[in-house]
């Protein structure tokens, strides 16, 4: 599509289109007012569709919230893809997602956040160019959780996924179409637990552990070999990274799991903004070797 008809297509459906910097908007989804924030970088090549990451945020957060919190700006800027921030539901800033496992009153008028994010990307493509082939997910907590749900409900639109200290939390997983994923997880998390063992973990929400999570998805994805653990970093650098990878999976998918040992509830690479998460890795970038991962696994 030419660049003057993608203008022609935004103005008639009464948007106009985004140029670089922060941007945020609103869209109607099953009767809520929703919100999200878009970081368009400076210098992106307008004349082609450019990719899109998802980043969506913890339990008690928003949009705003996440941007600072990941960091992941810096990497839009770097690698010139459009970073997208929605906000799920609550109080103010204390926003949540419905990324499954609750059951009871608890469960009960919860909104179809794979609707919204649905809608969401119907509202973007009115706005800039995006590659359909190239849309990712990643998230914290919470958010983490909304990826694999994504993942499972929404595969046809969503390319690969990122979940950082987030595990799987809905009942049965049902994905379309092979979903690449590339997990990140601290040992030392005492929010979402590393492993879920009888009485540990929220007692609020039905959660997977993180291996178990990376396994059950390999599963799905057909991945018939595994390589690791390896080392990609070691104290007293650090603390100690290493990267297990699933191979050999439908469409070329693989799947990734990424332990930080004694880390915390924490976005690796980014300084925790409060002491009680837990440790965070200094020189190891989760949104380096995420978007690395992107990179290599495109929609097939």
């Amino acid at each position: 599509m030419l660049p003057i008809l993608a203008l022609a297509i935004a103005m008639v459906a009464g948007a106009n289109p985004l140029e670089p910097g922060d941007h945020k908007r609103t869209l109607n989804s099953g009767g809520i007012k929703r919100a999200y924030i878009v970081h368009v970088p400076a210098g992106i090549d307008t004349t082609r569709p450019a990719p899109v990451v998802l980043a969506l945020h913890g339990a008690a957060m928003d949009g705003r919230m996440m941007v600072w919190f990941s960091g992941l700006n810096k990497k839009a800027d770097e690698a010139k893809f459009i970073a997208v921030y929605p906000s799920g539901t609550g109080i103010g800033p204390l926003m949540a997602w419905n990324s499954g496992g609750l059951s009871g009153p608890l469960a009960a008028g919860k909104p179809d956040d794979v609707a919204f994010i649905s809608a969401l990307l119907d509202d973007l493509e009115k706005l800039v160019r995006v590659d359909s082939k190239r849309v990712y997910a990643c998230g914290l907590s919470n958010g983490g959780m909304m990826c694999y749900r994504l993942a499972s409900e929404l595969s046809p639109r969503i390319a690969a996924i990122a979940p950082v200290a987030g595990t799987v939390s809905i009942e049965e997983c049902r994905p379309s179409r092979p979903v690449p994923v590339i997990h990140f997880h601290g040992t030392g998390d005492t929010i979402v637990p590393f492993e879920i063992k009888k009485g540990k973990g929220p007692p609020f929400i039905r959660l997977k552990g993180a291996e178990e999570s990376v396994k059950l998805w390999a599963g799905l994805n057909g991945c018939k070999e595994t390589r690791g653990p390896e080392s990609l970093i070691q104290p007293p650098d650090d603390l100690a990274v290493t990267r297990e990878t699933w191979t050999g999976g439908k469409n070329g998918s693989e799947v990734v799991l990424v332990t930080i040992r004694d880390g915390g509830h924490t976005w690796p690479g980014q300084k925790p903004p409060v002491g009680f998460i837990g440790k965070s890795t200094k020189k190891f970038s989760a949104n380096d070797l995420m978007w690395e991962f992107f990179e290599r696994h495109p929609m097939r």
